[in-house]
C-alpha cells in the first residue's frame, strides 16, 4: 500500500524528470563525510572509537559466555539478556566498522548498495532492540506483578518464542521504507554530511522533493519507536504501582533493583533515538545528528553491559565465579 501510494504521488515529479535523463548523470556511490577535522583530530577520533568498539565486543560478549556457562542464568530473564548483549555485538558492529575505515581514508566513499545495506542492517538491529527491551519489559512485569503464575507463563518455549518473534520482526520491518528511498533519484551531489547512511540525508541529496516518502518515513519511524515505548512505559507503570504497595522495605529495594538497571537502558537508547527520529531530522544541525547518532549506537552498546553487570546481583555473582575460574583453573 506504501509503495503504491509512493507511485501516485511522485508520479509526476518523475516524468518531468524523464526527459533529462539522457543527460542526467545518476551517483553510484555516497561520500561519508565523518567527523571532519586535521588529521591528528582523526587519528584522535579513530583511536577513541576502535577502543570504544573492542570494549563493547569484550563486555557484550564476556555477558554472552557467562549467560551461556553459568546454568543458574538459564532463566527467560537472562536468556533475554544474553540475546541483547549478543544483538548489541551486531548493532555497533554494523557501523562502527565502517566508519573506522572512513576516518582513515582518503576518499571517504561507501557505494550505493553498500550505502542502503548498511541503512538496512543498522535499522533493522535498532528495531530489534526496541522489540528486546518491550519483551524484557513484559517479562519484568511478569515477575514482579504475578510472581506465583510467573513460571507457568513465562516458560522456555514461550522464552523461545519471543526472541524469535524480536529478530525476525525486526528484520520485516525496513525493507519497504529502504525500497521506496532507494528508488528515488540522486543525480548529485553525493556528499553525506554524517558516518552513516542515514534517511536525512539521503532525503537532502534526492534531486526531487519526495514528502510523501519523508511522511511515510516519519510515521514508519514513530510508530517502531512509540509502539515498544508505550508498551514499556505501561508494563513498568504496573511494576511501580505494584512495588509501591510491598510492604517490605527490604522487597522494595529488591524490585528496583531488579528493573533498574533496564529502566536505565531505556532511558539511555529512548531518549537519544527520539531526539533523533521522532522529530523532523530537518531540524537537527548535522553536527547534533552525529553526536545523537553515536551515543545510540555506540555510546549505549558500550554501556549496557555495565548497567546490567553492576547493578544485578546475579550476574556479579556470575562474573566472579567466572572470572575466579578463570583464573583458577584448577
Amino acid at each position: 500500500m506504501f509503495i503504491v501510494i509512493h507511485s501516485l504521488v511522485t508520479s509526476v515529479s518523475l516524468t518531468a524528470l524523464e526527459s533529462q535523463n539522457a543527460t542526467m548523470h545518476f551517483v553510484t556511490e555516497f561520500v561519508l563525510l565523518g567527523f571532519p577535522g586535521q588529521r591528528e583530530m582523526q587519528n584522535f577520533f579513530f583511536s577513541l572509537i576502535l577502543v570504544v568498539y573492542l570494549l563493547t565486543l569484550l563486555g557484550n560478549g564476556v555477558i554472552v559466555y557467562v549467560v551461556k556457562w553459568d546454568k543458574r542464568l538459564h532463566t527467560p530473564m537472562y536468556i533475554l539478556l544474553g540475546n541483547f548483549a549478543f544483538l548489541e555485538i551486531w548493532y555497533i558492529s554494523s557501523t562502527v566498522p565502517n566508519m573506522l575505515v572512513t576516518i582513515l581514508s582518503e576518499t571517504k566513499t561507501i557505494s550505493f548498495t553498500g550505502c542502503f545495506l548498511q541503512f538496512y542492517f543498522f535499522f533493522s538491529l535498532g528495531t530489534t532492540e526496541c522489540f528486546f527491551l518491550s519483551v524484557m519489559a513484559f517479562d519484568r512485569y511478569l515477575a514482579i506483578c504475578r510472581p506465583l503464575h510467573y513460571p507457568s507463563i513465562m516458560t522456555g518455549k514461550l522464552c523461545v518464542i519471543l526472541v524469535c518473534v524480536c529478530w525476525v520482526s525486526g528484520f520485516l520491518c525496513y525493507p519497504i521504507p529502504i525500497v521506496l528511498i532507494s528508488q528515488l533519484p540522486f543525480c548529485g551531489p553525493n556528499i553525506i554530511d554524517h558516518f552513516v547512511c542515514d534517511p536525512g540525508p539521503l532525503f537532502a541529496l534526492a534531486c526531487i522533493p519526495a514528502p510523501s516518502t519523508e511522511l511515510i518515513c516519519y510515521t514508519f519511524n514513530s510508530v517502531i519507536i512509540f509502539g515498544p515505548f508505550l508498551s514499556i512505559l505501561g508494563s513498568y507503570t504496573l511494576v511501580l504501582r505494584a512495588v509501591l504497595r510491598i510492604p517490605s522495605g527490604a522487597g522494595q529495594t529488591k524490585a528496583f533493583s531488579t528493573c533498574g538497571s533496564h529502566l536505565m537502558v531505556v532511558s539511555l537508547f529512548y531518549g537519544t533515538l527520539m531526539v533523533m527520529y521522532v522529530s523532523p531530522t530537518s531540524g537537527n544541525p548535522a553536527g547534533m545528528q552525529k553526536i545523537v547518532t553515536l551515543i545510540y549506537s555506540a555510546v549505549t552498546p558500550l554501556l549496557n553491559p555495565l548497567i546490567y553487570s553492576l547493578r544485578n546481583k546475579d550476574m556479579k555473582d556470575a562474573l566472579k565465579k567466572f572470572l575466579g575460574l578463570r583464573s583458577n583453573p584448577n
